[in-house]
Formats: structure tokens, sequence, C-alpha cells
């Protein structure tokens, strides 16, 4: 079986697979690949060693290695890019659209761009691709995204001052529920619990599994004796008096404890009984 290779086209996009159509390839190495959307330049990032292949759909094969001539002109298309951007937005003041752009995306062989934009709702850009069409003579696309897209295309700071998951190295996006909040023991206000994109940060799933796993084998030997496991907010009977739990350590098997007034102490749990539902 030929060698497959995984082609990423951005940073932090997602992962295609392609054969190596017996070319001498390396990790980073340019590649002019065929799309949907016509050909592309993209970058060899992986090389998987047992590959999940589907007979029924073959891999296509990778058209040749970069060249010195492709990589220029993949940065005379993000020139074009930026002039197209420009373009594109007195465009949408014209016909007064109430549309977002976020990016201009020329395809490597330009006989298609892609704008994308958010909205709040379906609009009607019929007459935008219409004038875009004229001016730039090539197929025009303009695909709509959500907010978790909009956020990792445009990028910024968590509130884990680093910058984005979603911009930075997930190359796609996860299911991310309520549910994995509980497990970890965190505050369920969503101000703490949400990313820059208003949804649920995708970071919570990172040590969800570890937590899932904790949670059932402590489950076992806790249930018989104080029913469901502690979790934020709960109160619960201390040898220094009743408080209200604000953190819950699974690893440790410890709880964080506000008491009366402003002191706030760390038990284990077999030093803490619950008291009510919280």
């Amino acid at each position: 079986m030929e060698q497959v290779i995984g082609v990423r086209f951005k940073p932090a996009g997602k992962i295609y697979y392609f054969d190596s159509n017996h070319l001498d390839i390396h990790l980073d190495d340019g590649v002019i690949v065929e799309t949907s959307r016509g050909k592309e330049y993209g970058y060899a990032v992986l090389f998987p060693k047992h590959p999940e292949v589907d007979g029924d759909n073959p891999l296509k094969p990778i058209i040749r290695k970069a060249t010195m001539k492709d990589m220029a002109q993949l940065e005379r298309n993000k020139e074009r890019e930026k002039s197209a951007f420009g373009i594109c937005l007195k465009k949408i003041e014209k016909y007064k659209i109430p549309m977002k752009l976020l990016r201009v995306e020329y395809t490597f062989d330009r006989n298609k761009i892609v704008f994308f934009f958010t909205s709040e709702g379906r609009v009607d850009f019929r007459e935008l691709v219409k004038d875009l069409a004229s001016v730039f003579h090539t197929r025009i696309e303009l695909r709509q995204v959500g907010v978790r897209d909009e956020a990792k295309q445009v990028s910024g700071i968590g509130s884990c001052g680093r910058p984005l998951c979603c911009a930075t190295f997930l190359g796609e996006f996860a299911p991310v529920s309520i549910k994995m909040a509980k497990n970890q023991g965190l505050s369920l206000n969503p101000t703490k619990i949400s990313g820059v994109c208003g949804r649920l940060m995708c970071c919570l799933r990172y040590e969800n599994d570890q937590y899932e796993g904790d949670t059932k084998k402590k489950r076992c030997c806790m249930d018989r004796k104080k029913g469901p496991l502690f979790r934020v907010g709960m109160k619960v009977a201390t040898e220094e008096g009743i408080g209200q739990v604000l953190y819950v350590n699974s690893q440790k098997h410890t709880v964080k404890v506000q008491l009366e007034g402003e002191k706030t102490k760390t038990f284990s749990w077999d030093e803490v009984e619950k008291v009510d539902n919280g």
C-alpha cells in the first residue's frame, strides 16, 4: 500500500489524507493536491502508520511537491485576499446587508474566492454575489459560519491567558456538554465556563475522561455511605461546622469548603458529610 499523508491547508485546520503518489515527501513539505474546490496548496503534517482507508473511496494522489513558483503564487494569493476583503466590505455597506465579513480565501489556482461571514440570521446576498463576480471574474462563494468558527478564524486570548485552542491546534470541534463541568466540580456560572465565542470552553473535554473514570471508581465505594458525590454549591457538615463546597478535587479526593464568615478549608472526602442537595 502506498504511503498515506495527512495534509493541512491552514494553521489549526482539519487534516485531510492523500496518497503520496510515490513522491519523497517529508514533514512540513509544501504539496499541491486536488480538492473539491480545485487545486490547493497544503503542508504535510502527519504520516499515520495505520491509516483507516475507505476501500470504496480511494485517496486522491498528491499532484506534486510545491516549487518556488508555487510558493510565490501562494504569496500573491494572500495579497489578493487582502484586496478582495476591502472590496467586499464596501459592497456589503453598499447593499446594507446585515453580515460581518471575517475572511477571504482564494483557491490556489484562483478559480474560486470564498468569503466567510457571520450573521444573526439568513441574509439575501444574491445581488452581492453578482456584483462581486463582475469585479473578480471568477466563481464566488459566500459561506456563513457559526460563532465557534468565528473565534477560530479571528483568534484571541482565552481566560487562561493563552491564545485560543481552536485557533492554534484544534483541527476540528468536538461536542462539549455542561455535564463535563459538573464532573470536574467546576462552577456552573456561564461566564466562568464559556469561551470568547460564548459557547462552553473546548478545554472542558481535555481531562473529562479522567474525571469520569475516577468518579465511577469512587462511586462504587461512596454511594452506599454518603449518596451522591460532592459537587460545587452542596452544603456539607465538617468537624468545624456547616459549610458550602467551593471546589471538588476528584484526583486528591478533597473538597474546599467555605465555613462561617470568610474562612475556607480543604477536607478529605471522608471528613465531610452531605447535609442536603445543595
